[in-house]
C-alpha cells in the first residue's frame, strides 16, 4: 500500500509498512527528532503532532498522539511536527521561553503543538494541554505562557501574521486536494488505534489492516425522528462537540475521558469492541439505552448494547462482522456521568457510572444506571433501576438503590483498588448521581 500525505512542507509518498506508528516514521525515516518518544501509550504528550484534514476546502487541524497512530491513518492528510512550526518569531515558543515555561525541553514540543492547535481552533489554551505532562517546571509558568498567547490573539484571526503558523500553511488546502488515494481493504479494521497500539503494536505490524481514513463514510452524527444515529468511526471528540449530543446530555462531563489528542482519534465503536469492563463510553452508552447496528458481507442485525457484552472481553460479534452504527434514543432525560480515578484526567477509572432518568413531578418514570470496574463487563444495574421505578427522586430512594446495587456487582481487587473500595465507590457515585440530578431539577 502506498501512503501519500504532506509532512510539514514536503509531500511524502512511501511504500513502507503502513502499520508502523507515525512517530517511528517521523523520527527514524524522516529524521525529525523534535517529536519525542515518551510513554508510547498516549499519556505523556511528548509525541504530539498536528493532523490536518481537508473538509469543504478548509483544513481542520487537531492534535494527535503519533505513538498510537498508524502511518496508514494519515493518508491524504497534513502532518505537522514541531519542526514544521518552528521559526524565530513564533510567539508560542517565545512566550514559553520568556516565562520560564521550559526547562529540560523534552516535553516542550508537545506543549507548543497543543497550544498551536488551541490558537487555530480558538479553544481554551489551558484545556488544550490536558494531554501533556511536564515534570520539570510545574504547570504555573506554562499556564502563564498559554494565557499570553491567548491574549495576543484576541484582536486578530490572522494566524499567519501573528506567527502562530508558517506561511506555507496557506497552500495546504490546494495541495491536499491534489492527493488521490485508493481505498484499501484488510482483515483487521483500525479505528484510532489508541488501545490496540498500546497492547499489540508488534502483532499489528504483520496484519493486513484497513485504515479508518478510508472509512470516512462511517463518521457522522445524524438526528432523525426518534434517535441520534452515530457512525461507528465517529471520534470521541466529534461526539463530545456535536450540538445534537450536547442537547441531549451534558458533554462537559465527558472531558474526564482520556485527553484531547487521544479523543481526537479514538472512535466510539473502537471503545465498544475493546470491551473493557471499565470502558467509559460503554458505560455512558449503556445508560443512554444505545442500540448498535452490526453488519457482514450479507446482512445487518441490530441489538441493544446491553446484549453486546457477553463475558470478560467477549462480545456478541462474529469474526466477519463489524459495528457500523450506534443509535441513541432522543428521550427526554436527565443524565449524569461520574468517574473516579487516581488522576482526574487521562486515566483509567477505578469505578465509573452513568445514570439517565426521566421524572414526572419528582417521580421516577424510567431510569437506567450503568457501572464499570465492578463486574467482568460494563454492567447495566437492572435490579437497581427496577426498584427505583415509580419512587420519588430523593435520598431515601437512592440509599435503598445503593444496597441493591451492591448485590448486583462482583468487583475484584486489582491495581485500581480493592473490591471493598470499589463497592464503596459505586455507592458514592450513585449518591453523586442524586446530587447532580436534584441540582438539575
Amino acid at each position: 500500500m502506498t501512503v501519500e500525505f504532506i509532512l510539514n512542507k514536503e509531500t511524502i509518498t512511501t511504500d513502507i509498512n503502513p502499520n508502523i506508528p507515525l512517530l517511528d516514521f517521523i523520527r527514524d525515516h524522516q529524521m525529525l527528532k523534535g517529536t519525542k518518544i515518551g510513554c508510547r501509550e498516549g499519556d505523556c504528550g511528548a509525541c504530539t503532532v498536528l493532523l490536518g484534514e481537508l473538509k469543504n476546502n478548509e483544513v481542520i487541524y487537531k492534535t494527535i498522539t503519533s505513538c498510537l497512530t498508524p502511518l496508514g491513518n494519515v493518508n491524504g492528510r497534513h502532518v505537522v511536527t514541531i519542526e514544521g512550526l518552528s521559526h524565530p518569531d513564533n510567539i508560542i515558543q517565545l512566550n514559553m521561553i520568556s516565562t520560564g515555561a521550559t526547562q529540560c525541553g523534552f516535553c516542550t514540543p508537545g506543549f507548543v503543538v497543543s497550544l498551536t492547535a488551541a490558537a487555530i481552533n480558538k479553544q481554551n489554551p489551558v484545556e488544550s494541554l490536558d494531554g501533556n505532562i511536564c515534570r520539570c517546571t510545574g504547570y504555573n509558568s506554562i499556564k502563564i505562557a498559554s494565557q499570553l498567547v491567548f491574549d495576543q490573539l484576541q484582536d486578530t484571526d490572522n494566524l499567519l501574521a501573528k506567527n502562530i503558523v508558517p506561511q506555507y500553511f496557506a497552500n495546504i488546502p490546494d495541495r491536499l486536494g491534489d492527493i488521490k488515494f485508493v481505498k484499501n481493504t484488510g482483515t483487521t479494521i483500525i479505528g484510532g488505534g489508541t488501545d490496540l497500539y498500546v497492547q499489540k503494536q508488534r502483532v499489528l505490524l504483520d496484519k493486513q489492516l484497513e485504515f479508518s481514513t478510508h472509512n470516512s463514510d462511517l463518521r457522522y452524527i445524524i438526528p432523525d425522528k426518534d434517535s441520534i444515529r452515530i457512525g461507528a468511526g465517529t471520534t470521541m471528540s466529534e461526539f463530545i462537540s456535536n450540538k445534537h449530543i450536547s442537547e441531549l446530555i451534558d458533554t462537559e462531563q465527558l472531558k474526564l475521558i482520556a485527553s484531547t489528542p487521544v479523543r481526537n482519534i479514538a472512535t466510539i465503536a473502537g471503545n465498544l469492541v475493546n470491551a473493557s469492563p471499565i470502558g467509559d463510553f460503554s458505560v455512558i452508552l449503556l445508560a443512554l439505552n444505545a442500540k448498535i447496528l452490526i453488519t457482514n458481507s450479507t446482512k445487518n442485525r441490530e441489538i441493544s448494547l446491553d446484549e453486546f457484552f457477553v463475558s470478560y472481553k467477549k462480545i456478541n460479534l462474529q469474526q466477519d462482522e463489524m459495528i457500523i452504527e450506534i443509535k441513541i434514543p432522543k428521550d427526554t432525560i436527565k443524565f449524569n456521568f461520574e468517574k473516579v480515578s487516581k488522576r482526574m484526567y487521562l486515566d483509567i477509572a477505578s469505578v465509573n457510572s452513568a445514570c439517565a432518568v426521566y421524572t414526572e413531578n419528582n417521580i421516577i418514570r424510567s431510569i437506567r444506571i450503568s457501572a464499570g470496574g465492578v463486574y467482568e463487563i460494563p454492567l447495566l444495574l437492572r435490579e437497581t433501576a427496577e426498584y427505583m421505578i415509580a419512587k420519588e427522586l430523593n435520598e431515601k430512594t437512592f440509599k435503598e438503590a445503593c444496597s441493591i446495587a451492591v448485590k448486583e456487582i462482583k468487583p475484584i481487587s486489582d491495581v485500581r483498588g480493592s473490591k471493598e473500595y470499589k463497592t464503596l465507590l459505586l455507592q458514592q457515585l450513585i449518591k453523586a448521581h442524586l446530587i447532580q440530578l436534584e441540582g438539575q431539577q
